[in-house]
């Protein structure tokens, strides 16, 4: 078949980068403390792989003969979040900084979203949890009118509101000009997130229909390198946001685990000569921004349940990466992002399996990937297809 599929566990890292500190993450270790925090914890499936080679975890303990080549990679680029990590992966470090909002957006911004959407007002301006903020000021908005604006400590500007009071049409329309109207050079901000929402009373949960508008990249990444010369390219899940469309060839904008892992395997039995790329989301959106560590090992269950139906369906020129774009401890206090080592599990049937070491950079990704398809490019990176 040809294909080369990478699947990002959102938010499943393996231990503090060097720099963590910086970045307020000193002992984030996502996968290692899920397991201490639960006693032990069995992936049987990834600890064929070799995840339990990777680094210690309570319950998966390393095996003799991994299925998988294993190792860890290091980030490079600034920041700790989804567009940046997947960027690096798909071969572009970034060596410029992000604009955050710690105290919430100046007002000069604020003046100007309500002066272009022709919204009456905001509520919120301030980093938090989406949950929270929501089951705060959903009364409030419902009352008002006026949507809920908010970031965190990744370089966001999110906009919650009700689908049925504001409108799923309307939040999405006020996204668009704050991205490409209010949100403009000099200002570097990496996404505005629709955050739509349901409910009455107090009781508000936050919908599957959210939407990122995200920056181009700023030059290119092994998607365009890939569509350039003829590669089939699909993007599974929120891949086509994080790229802004570009270089993608085929978009099927999944909106849980299940439904992603049910259409990649869709795709793997139906396309060949293709580069699969897939982000599922769940373990990030659900229980690491939430500090759940309990659910958040259910949904690497899942995952670990439905690797052999994958494995079952690739052949001897398949290869399949597995990793992850930065860390979510959940079992620390914050309920961000946490700057860590992100896995690395690289698969061929029959394929004999090394210790990959810990990678330089996430772009060894990209660059592995462009080997594999023959592709001349200048992305960073060292590949390891044939190490």
């Amino acid at each position: 078949m040809n294909n080369f599929i990478v699947i990002i566990l959102d938010g499943v890292g393996v231990g503090e980068l060097p720099d963590a500190d910086l970045y307020g993450d000193k002992g984030s270790n996502t996968l290692a403390n899920i397991s201490k925090a639960l006693g032990s914890i069995q992936l049987p499936n990834l600890q064929k792989l070799g995840i339990g080679n990777i680094i210690p975890i309570n319950g998966i303990e390393p095996v003799t003969k991994p299925l998988a080549s294993f190792g860890k990679m290091t980030e490079v680029s600034k920041g700790k979040d989804s567009t940046t990590g997947h960027w690096e992966i798909s071969g572009l470090q970034i060596d410029f900084n992000f604009d955050y909002f710690p105290n919430g957006f100046p007002d000069e911004i604020i003046k100007k979203f309500i002066e272009l959407t022709g919204v009456k007002g905001v509520l919120g301006n301030k980093p938090a949890s989406g949950t929270e903020i929501i089951s705060e000021l959903g009364d409030e908005h419902i009352r008002t009118g006026y949507p809920i604006v908010y970031t965190s400590a990744d370089s966001v500007f999110q906009i919650a509101a009700h689908e049925e009071h504001f409108g799923l049409d309307n939040l999405y329309r006020i996204c668009e000009i704050t991205r490409n109207q209010i949100l403009t050079s000099p200002l570097v901000v990496g996404r505005v997130i629709a955050r739509p929402f349901i409910g009455k009373d107090g009781n508000y949960s936050r919908t599957t229909n959210r939407k990122d508008y995200s920056l181009n990249p700023p030059s290119d990444t092994i998607l365009d390198y890939l569509q350039l010369n003829g590669i089939n390219t699909i993007a599974i899940g929120k891949i086509d946001d994080l790229f802004n469309h570009r270089g993608i060839n085929v978009s099927e904008h999944t909106k849980s685990n299940s439904e992603g892992m049910k259409t990649l395997l869709e795709y793997v039995s139906m396309v060949s000569t293709s580069f699969i790329f897939v982000n599922l989301v769940d373990f990030d959106v659900y229980f690491g921004h939430r500090n759940d560590p309990k659910g958040f090992y259910e949904a690497l269950r899942k995952f670990d349940d439905f690797l052999p139906h994958l494995l079952s369906k690739l052949n001897e020129n398949d290869r399949l990466i597995i990793t992850a774009d930065h860390g979510n401890d959940p079992t620390t206090p914050s309920t961000d992002h946490s700057r860590e080592y992100v896995p690395l599990l690289f698969y061929g049937k029959n394929k004999r399996a090394f210790d990959l070491g810990t990678r330089k950079t996430f772009a060894d990704v990209g660059k592995t990937v462009a080997e594999y398809f023959k592709v001349p490019t200048e992305l960073s990176g060292e590949s390891f297809l044939n190490q």
